[in-house]
């Protein structure tokens, strides 16, 4: 496994290891042993979860409040899209600023595909799907918790996301649903401790 990093502080890309032949391919995709090499925390894996969206579809951006806070590592195994993060822990040195990757299945003539977003903590997390349909598969280390959701707005202006416009959808046009419409602004949530505990000094 490789780490690369994102501009975000503890939020890294994770390039898995693939061993392929005329076959095709085969790749141990998580290790918890790895990270562990990597320095990076995931105390266990406690639930999965899929998702599938059309394009235009934008989700988030979500996270879940202390004490059922989540690490997450994210992929996409069918189609693409660009997955997005925002660091909410205040003190953080990126504190308020975003990360854009895009997400898409291992194509071994494509050096950038097949990575995974490993998300820390004290993040929220969305994504936009690119292609006609996508599938997101993603890991995390604390089961969901309807009580704890929490969420930011994903067109927040001072968080500036520069969300693309896909095959003549503007970002106006993204089907998005009602409740992630309402999510407060950076602003809003600024001051309401929701990451105490993982303040970075």
């Amino acid at each position: 496994m490789k780490k690369i990093k994102t501009n975000l502080k503890d939020c890294y890309i994770l390039e898995p290891s693939v061993f392929g032949d005329d076959r095709g391919y085969f790749s141990p995709y998580f290790i918890q042993k790895d990270l562990e090499k990597e320095g990076l925390s995931f105390e266990k894996v406690v639930q999965t979860n899929r998702s599938k969206s059309s394009k235009g579809v934008v989700r988030g951006l979500h996270f879940q409040k202390n004490p059922k806070c989540q690490t997450k590592i994210v992929e996409v195994i069918n189609g693409s899209a660009i997955d997005v993060v925002v660091d909410i822990r205040e003190g953080s040195p990126t504190y308020g600023k975003h990360a854009a990757v895009l997400l898409k299945p291992y194509d071994s003539k494509d050096p950038e595909s097949g990575r995974q977003l490993y998300v820390p903590r004290g993040f929220a997390h969305g994504f936009l799907v690119l292609s006609d349909v996508a599938e997101f598969c993603y890991k995390v280390d604390n089961i969901y918790d309807h009580e704890s959701e929490g969420g930011l707005q994903w067109n927040d202006k001072d968080v500036n996301i520069e969300w693309p416009e896909v095959n003549g959808v503007t970002p106006e046009q993204y089907l998005t649903s009602e409740k992630d419409g309402k999510w407060p602004t950076l602003k809003e949530l600024k001051n309401t401790n929701l990451f105490e505990e993982y303040r970075v000094k």
